[in-house]
């Protein structure tokens, strides 16, 4: 069974993916940069950041047209491979 049988989402799917990292101003556009790569045709408005309380650490989240599992299993790696995003949900 391929990882695309075992997904229990159906693709296309609208998928929202969330990373955080210590706010900078170049965070965000590397988040959209890595996804990108993944997701060529990502629109602007995808793309929704917060900082948080303390003002140390921003919060970007990019909702993609998904086309298959492949696809999200690739951009969580390159996210998780980053050293500057602390975590990828």
């Amino acid at each position: 069974m391929n990882s695309e049988q075992e997904s229990p989402l159906t693709f296309p799917t609208e998928f929202p993916i969330k990373a955080m990292g210590l706010a900078s101003p170049a965070f965000e556009a590397l988040v959209v940069e890595i996804i990108r790569r993944h997701a060529p045709d990502l629109g602007e408005s995808a793309v929704y950041s917060r900082t948080s309380k303390s003002g140390k650490y921003l919060s970007v989240t990019v909702t993609i047209q998904a086309t298959s599992r492949t696809q999200l299993d690739a951009i969580y790696r390159d996210l998780t491979e980053c050293p500057e995003v602390l975590w990828a949900l």
